[in-house]
């Protein structure tokens, strides 16, 4: 973390002018954003005193630069506590205001990779994310989580209990009754409004158990190895099984076997949101030396979810640098249309379509973006004839479990506005989005409520299978 890195202090209000310190990115060359290894286990981690230092180091370079004002609601937040302070500096705002900034950051690392012109290899040395990683983990060591969060934490446990056939009827039942919900935003501090995902016990893995991938793999091409090992990922087995089997059919429809992975713990991105480290360490444990075996059997990795890929690819290497079968794992993990793009680009994708999807409104995932992948979903639907593709490059503002708490849910919306009115007024044959809890979200402010369509399902529908 970068106060455990002793960066240096300063006061952005005394640096000349805005002009100059967006100049001052030159100190740190033309390269490309970088990131840190998180020293969770470095014992100034989680020393309140370095953390409350390092907190207002950035905070107050964030006060001078407000770039990220219109991002997520820690940055309005921490403005306004300072433009209503007596001083209007930071030096006047009350510590309990540096919590609510840390309450209200998802860790969708935008402002990392968008905004922000001081992160490394800038000498200012800026990562706000990760610094309210820190913040949050203190919090978890000091004060644990309450009932509703260690269970919207645990999507596995949920999935596995709800997945019951007499369960699940009864869980979607009362996720879908007014007076429950009511019940559940006085007890548990879930809104009412919010979606809250479906359960099914015929899971994902259930429905694919009997299945026998292909005998023969694709051939190598452009870093691809030619045959898949699906991870599938909490949501992807237990509320929207339907994901796997659109990949699988568009995937070996393109002569690549798919198989499942023997069996899976939650990538531990919300337990990440929540600060609970040792518990993702636990979830490494367990997933990790399975992957890194498909690995070395000749598999590539693929999941279905933005922000599951986004944790073996980003946050577990930078959690555990020194762990080679992290590495492994990294190294051979992608998104599902990075893959094909990976097989079209070497010729290896079949490109004969038998419909067209027409306009197609596309929401770009914040957990995608950050990847540095592209917009390979759009180009492989482009591929499709007669097909345009808009893209959303904005937050949802759903944020994995940010827009289903009582206290936060209406600024979700909020976030998430200019997202829905776009779609709303697109006048599109189909919305989308790779992230379906975003999906949901955006189908949640929408006038008729309208369902999206997962962009595997478009391909599949676009191959006709």
């Amino acid at each position: 973390m970068a106060g455990a890195r002793g960066a240096p202090a300063h006061n952005p209000q005394k640096e000349s002018s805005m002009a100059n310190r967006g100049a001052a990115r030159g100190e740190g060359g033309l390269e490309a954003p970088t990131r840190h290894p998180i020293h969770w286990q470095n014992p100034d981690f989680g020393d309140e005193e370095s953390l409350f230092q390092e907190l207002h180091r950035v905070f107050d370079i964030c006060h001078g630069c407000r770039r990220c004002f219109s991002l997520c609601n820690s940055f309005p937040t921490l403005f306004d506590a300072i433009d209503n302070s007596k001083t209007m500096e930071l030096d006047a705002v009350d510590r309990k205001v540096y919590w609510q900034v840390v309450d209200h950051c998802y860790l969708c690392d935008m402002c990392y990779m968008t905004k922000c012109p001081y992160v490394p290899p800038h000498p200012w040395n800026v990562d706000f994310p990760h610094l309210m990683l820190r913040a949050k983990a203190l919090k978890f060591k000091n004060q644990g989580a309450g009932f509703r969060d260690r269970i919207l934490s645990s999507p596995d446990k949920l999935g596995k209990l709800a997945g019951i056939p007499v369960v699940v009827q009864t869980v979607n039942a009362l996720n879908h009754n007014g007076v429950a919900r009511k019940l559940m935003d006085k007890t548990l501090g879930i809104h009412p409004d919010a979606v809250v995902p479906e359960f099914h016990s015929d899971s994902a893995r259930k429905r694919l158990k009997t299945h026998t991938p292909l005998a023969v793999h694709a051939e190598p091409a452009e870093g691809t190895r030619g045959k898949v090992a699906i991870f599938f990922t909490c949501y992807g087995n237990h509320n929207q099984p339907e994901l796997a089997g659109d990949l699988l059919a568009v995937f070996e429809h393109n002569g690549i076997p798919v198989r499942l992975t023997p069996r899976e713990r939650c990538c531990g991105m919300p337990k990440l949101e929540l600060g609970d480290l040792e518990s993702i360490r636990k979830s490494k444990e367990e997933n990790i030396p399975i992957l890194a075996k498909l690995v070395d059997e000749g598999y590539d990795i693929v999941a279905p979810i933005p922000s599951c890929v986004l944790m073996f690819k980003q946050e577990l290497p930078l959690m555990f640098p020194d762990d080679e079968q992290v590495k492994k794992v990294r190294d051979n993990i992608y998104d599902p249309f990075e893959y094909l793009m990976l097989r079209h680009k070497a010729g290896k994708l079949k490109t004969e379509f038998k419909q067209s999807l027409g306009k197609v409104s596309y929401h770009v995932p914040c957990h995608q973006r950050v990847q540095n992948i592209g917009l390979k979903t759009r180009e492989t639907l482009e591929l499709v004839p007669d097909t345009q593709v808009e893209v959303i490059e904005r937050c949802s503002g759903h944020n994995g479990t940010y827009a289903v708490k009582s206290e936060f849910h209406a600024i979700s919306m909020k976030i998430g506005q200019p997202v829905m009115e776009r779609v709303a007024g697109s006048g599109c044959n189909h919305y989308t989005s790779d992230c379906p809890m975003a999906a949901e979200q955006i189908q949640n402010g929408l006038p008729d409520r309208r369902e999206p369509e997962s962009p595997m399902r478009l391909l599949r529908m676009a191959y006709g299978l």
